[in-house]
C-alpha cells in the first residue's frame, strides 16, 4: 500500500495507463493515496485496534476492487491476478494478526513508548524508500491494447 500510495502520488505512467484504460479519471489517483499511506501507517502503528479494522477494510475494497474493475474490462488473468493476490494478504494479514491488535481488546491504551512508534515509523519510510526505488518503467505491458 505504501508504493501504490506513492505511485499514485507522483502519477507514474504506469498508473495513468490503467486508469485511463479503465476509464477513472486522474485525480483519484490522489484519492487512493492518501487512503493508501494512511491505511499503510496504522496497520504498521502500535494500538488503535478499531483503525486497524477499518484499515484492514479499506485496503481489501482497494484490491477487489481493482480485481472488479479488471474483470469487468473483460481483461485477462495477467492484469487482475496481482490485485487478487494483494487482496488475499490483506485477509491473511487481518486474520493472522496477533490478538492484541484484535477489536475485543480495544480498550487498550495506544503506544505510548517512542521506540514503539519508531519502529512503524522508520518501516513506512522504508518502504516508501523501496516504492520509489522499484518504480517500474515504461508502459504497462498491455499499453498497445488500451484505447486512447
Amino acid at each position: 500500500m505504501a508504493a501504490g500510495s506513492l505511485w499514485n502520488f507522483l502519477q507514474i505512467e504506469w498508473v495513468t495507463v490503467q486508469l485511463n484504460h479503465l476509464g477513472y479519471p486522474l485525480y483519484l489517483t490522489y484519492i487512493l493515496g492518501v487512503c493508501e499511506i494512511g491505511g499503510a501507517a496504522v496497520i504498521i502503528a502500535p494500538g488503535f485496534p478499531r483503525l486497524k479494522e477499518w484499515a484492514y477494510a479499506g485496503s481489501f475494497f482497494n484490491f477487489s476492487g481493482a480485481v472488479a474493475s479488471h474483470l469487468l474490462a473483460g481483461e485477462g488473468v495477467t492484469t487482475w491476478l496481482a490485485p487478487l493476490a494483494f487482496s488475499t494478504f490483506v485477509v491473511g494479514s487481518w486474520a493472522l494478526r496477533p490478538a492484541d491488535r484484535r477489536l475485543p481488546n480495544a480498550v487498550l491504551v495506544p503506544e505510548t513508548r517512542p521506540l514503539a512508534w519508531a519502529v512503524p515509523i522508520g518501516i513506512l519510510l522504508l518502504l516508501l524508500v523501496i516504492a520509489y526505488l522499484t518504480l517500474p518503467v515504461g508502459p504497462p505491458p498491455y499499453y498497445e491494447a488500451a484505447p486512447r
